[in-house]
C-alpha cells in the first residue's frame, strides 16, 4: 500500500495550512489542543497527561457557488476538528489537510485535487508519523467526500492491523460525515426545506454561523440555487454556477445545528472506539 513515489508530495501537503478563524487561546480558559498551535514540551506534557489521541481531519479546497469561499471545508473542518478535540478531553486536533480528491476546472476555478493514490499516501504516512510521535490512538476523518470511505477505511484498517499487537489503534470515524449529513438532510426534508448537495443549505448554513460575512457572500445567499448544465457526470460539474440544489433559506441557526451534530456524532463514535479496547 505504501506509496514511495508520493512520499516528497505527502510531506510537502501536511504543510499546507488553509486560514481559519482565528484559534488564539488569549483570555479563553479553554485548553489549546491544536498541535500547529502547541510547542513540542506542551505536546509533551499533554502525551503524558493522557491525551494520546491524534484526531487528523481532511478538508479539501474546492469551488462551493458563487455565495461560499473555496475554502470552507478547510475552515470547517478546522473548527469541527478542534471542537471534537475539546469535548473528548483526551485529543490532540492535528493540522487539517487542505486538498483531498477531486478535480480542477477551468469553468469554476476554484478546485484543487488530489487523487486518492495520493490521498492514501499521505494519510498512511502521517498516522504512523503521529504514532511515532507517541500517540495511542489514531483518528481519520473528513470533511469532504473525496475518499470516503474506501481511502479511509483502508489505510486505517491497514494500519490497525499492524499497530494493534502493540496496543495502538487507527480508526476511521465515518459518521461525523456520513450519518451527519443524511440525518440533517432528512431533518431538512422534514421540515420543508427544499433538497441540496453541493454547496447548498448545510453547506452554506455551517459557513454562515462560523465565519459569517468573512466566509460567505451573504448578498448573493437569495439567489444561490443551482444552474443545472448538461455536463455529463452529476455532482459539481452538472451545474453552471457551482451549486446544486437550492441554499437560500440557508441560516446560521441551521448551521448551529447542523455543526454540533457532526461534533457530537463523532465524539460518540470515537467514545465507542476507545470503549471497544477495554472489552477485549
Amino acid at each position: 500500500m505504501r506509496c514511495t513515489s508520493f512520499a516528497a508530495l505527502a510531506l510537502a501537503l501536511v504543510t499546507v495550512r488553509a486560514a481559519g478563524q482565528s484559534t488564539s487561546q488569549g483570555a479563553s480558559k479553554e485548553p489549546q489542543v491544536e498541535f500547529e498551535l502547541m510547542t513540542w514540551p506542551e505536546v509533551a506534557s499533554a502525551l503524558a497527561a493522557g491525551k494520546t489521541t491524534a484526531l487528523f481531519y481532511t478538508g479539501g479546497t474546492e469551488q462551493r457557488g458563487p455565495q461560499n469561499v473555496n475554502g470552507g471545508h478547510n475552515l470547517m473542518g478546522r473548527a469541527t476538528v478542534r471542537a471534537i478535540a475539546l469535548k473528548l478531553g483526551n485529543a490532540i486536533a492535528m493540522p487539517v489537510l487542505p486538498y483531498t480528491p477531486n478535480n480542477a476546472s477551468a469553468a469554476l476555478p476554484g478546485t484543487i485535487g488530489l487523487t486518492p493514490e495520493i490521498l492514501e499516501a499521505v494519510l498512511e504516512r502521517v498516522a504512523e508519523q503521529a504514532i511515532v510521535t507517541g500517540f495511542k490512538n489514531v483518528i481519520l476523518m473528513g470533511d469532504h467526500g473525496g475518499g470516503q470511505p474506501a481511502v479511509y477505511r483502508t489505510v486505517a484498517s491497514t494500519l490497525d492491523a499492524k499497530y494493534a499487537p502493540q496496543g495502538i489503534h487507527v480508526y476511521y470515524c465515518d459518521e461525523v460525515y456520513t450519518k451527519a449529513q443524511a440525518d440533517f438532510d432528512k431533518w431538512l426534508a422534514d421540515h420543508g426545506y427544499p433538497p441540496s448537495q453541493h454547496a447548498g443549505i448545510p453547506d452554506t448554513s455551517e459557513m454562515l454561523y462560523l465565519g459569517g460575512d468573512v466566509w460567505v457572500r451573504r448578498e448573493l445567499i437569495k439567489t444561490a440555487v443551482g444552474e443545472p448544465s448538461p455536463a455529463v457526470g452529476g455532482g459539481p460539474s452538472a451545474s453552471r454556477n457551482g451549486i446544486v440544489g437550492d441554499a437560500r433559506r440557508s441560516s446560521a441557526e441551521l448551521g448551529k445545528m447542523f455543526f454540533d451534530m457532526k461534533v457530537d456524532y463523532a465524539v460518540g463514535q470515537i467514545r465507542r472506539f476507545l470503549a471497544q479496547q477495554h472489552d477485549r
